[in-house]
């Protein structure tokens, strides 16, 4: 076989419910030379479900993607197929399959894709907030100012925002999200999505931190309202340009500088202290 018929299939796999795997997810898990997998146990009672007797599993998760990448390049290299797919939802996705992904497209082999479950894309689509423009976060820094650093940024973000956790840190992330977003916002927890005891919690950022009181079992999906648009004060915006102007800022750096400041486009602000600076001679 030669190089040209290797090929790294991306698997997307059940998020709970055994029943969401798809017949080409099946039939491509059985193709595979090798199954790459976060764990081989999981994996394992998978492929059983679906009737599946894998030639191959490889364990390729967190620890050891960057490892393992060689070896699935030398196998791709022979002309194999070869499945990725993790323990729960699509490769890639706050799951090992990124590196793996970006080396054997840089070697030049086929990357192909098998769309299915998404824990992503079923907590946004259940929360019944606004879906046509959104944000992932995956989960959050769990410490430190990077944690910090993202909440300030989340704070002004306008687009819906999704996130992932685990149960043990939900109360305390529900509660930074609150202080850091207002305790107003909108905020839905799809906790355990597909599975026996799924469950969609609705209510505000301030409301969820009684919910999270409770035990909290089940992976995680958080879909917060994002901020309401910024209403610029426009006198306020001109005097800050006449204001930067006056002290000998260029036209150039202060639509730069005004631009971050007020949030809005940068050539608004240019043509504007454009405006002012012929205006003041």
């Amino acid at each position: 076989m030669s190089r040209a018929n290797g090929r790294l299939v991306l698997v997307a796999t059940p998020i709970g419910n055994l029943g969401d795997l798809s017949p080409r997810a099946a039939e491509e898990l059985a193709r595979a030379d090798l199954v790459c997998c976060e764990d081989t146990r999981r994996t394992g009672r998978l492929l059983q479900h679906a009737g599946v007797t894998a030639r191959q599993l490889l364990s390729v998760n967190d620890h050891t993607e960057a490892a393992r990448i060689g070896e699935v390049l030398r196998r791709l290299g022979r002309g194999e197929r070869v499945a990725l797919a993790t323990d729960a939802g699509m490769p890639g996705i706050s799951d090992p399959g990124e590196r793996m992904v970006r080396a054997a497209a840089a070697e030049g082999f086929t990357v192909e894709v098998v769309p299915g479950p998404s824990a992503l894309v079923a907590g946004l689509v259940v929360s019944g907030l606004p879906t046509g423009r959104f944000v992932f976060e995956g989960f959050l820094p769990r410490r430190g100012s990077g944690r910090t650093e993202r909440l300030e940024a989340l704070a002004a973000e306008e687009r819906t925002i999704v996130l992932y956790e685990a149960p043990h840190r939900a109360a305390r992330t529900l509660a930074d999200l609150a202080a850091a977003l207002e305790a107003g916002r909108r905020v839905v927890v799809a906790r355990e999505l597909t599975k026996l005891h799924e469950e969609v919690w609705r209510g505000t950022l301030g409301e969820s931190l009684e919910w999270a009181e409770e035990q909290v079992r089940g992976e995680l999906v958080l879909v917060v309202a994002g901020a309401p648009p910024k209403v610029l004060d426009e006198d306020a915006l001109i005097d800050a340009v006449r204001k930067l102007l006056a002290l000998g800022v260029s036209v150039r750096e202060a639509a730069t500088e005004l631009a971050h400041r007020f949030g809005v486009p940068k050539r608004r602000v240019y043509d504007l202290a454009l405006k002012e600076r012929v205006r003041g001679g």
